[in-house]
């Protein structure tokens, strides 16, 4: 199969799960529920940082792009962003937790949601420039998915 029609796939698998990722809240049962859950989340949150770490640094130009190395992040970002939903399901914020989540997470589930559908279709982009060898195509989708995550941040975290 060449490049173009696994893209192509890629895509069309990445938006067929972007529909699944609506966030249904349920809240906390308990403190000791509240904290739990809330340690799930930012688990997903830092693996997400550690892989846009290193694809920042070849954004940069701090370290050479490396499709291999930009392929392996993507993929896992993708993978993440469809358990994000998953992840934050659970409403903290009747819980005093050590968190910096905003409430609006739960308050405005569909906005959310739309975030999550952005960071998955980005990186599926991401994971597809990336088979491109294209340096400049992967700037740009690192960009791109740079772009979801501050986007998010601006609405969902504490500053």
């Amino acid at each position: 199969m060449n490049v173009l029609k696994k893209s192509i796939l890629a895509i069309t698998v990445a938006t067929s799960l972007v529909a699944a990722t609506a966030v249904v809240a349920q809240p906390a049962s308990s403190e000791k529920h509240a904290v739990y859950a809330t340690e799930l989340r930012q688990s997903i949150f830092k693996l997400l940082g550690s892989n846009m770490g290193p694809l920042g640094a070849m954004a940069k130009g701090k370290v050479p792009v490396d499709a291999k190395t930009v392929e392996k992040h993507a993929t896992r970002i993708n993978q993440l962003s469809l358990m994000i939903a998953d992840y934050t399901r659970t409403d903290t914020s009747k819980f005093d937790v050590k968190t910096e989540a905003l409430g609006k997470i739960w308050q405005d589930p569909e906005h959310f949601s739309k975030d999550i559908d952005k960071l998955t279709l980005a990186s599926a982009n991401l994971m597809t420039a990336a088979k491109s060898n294209d340096e400049s195509a992967i700037k740009k989708a690192i960009g791109g998915v740079g772009k979801t995550c501050g986007g998010c941040h601006d609405h969902f975290k504490k500053d």
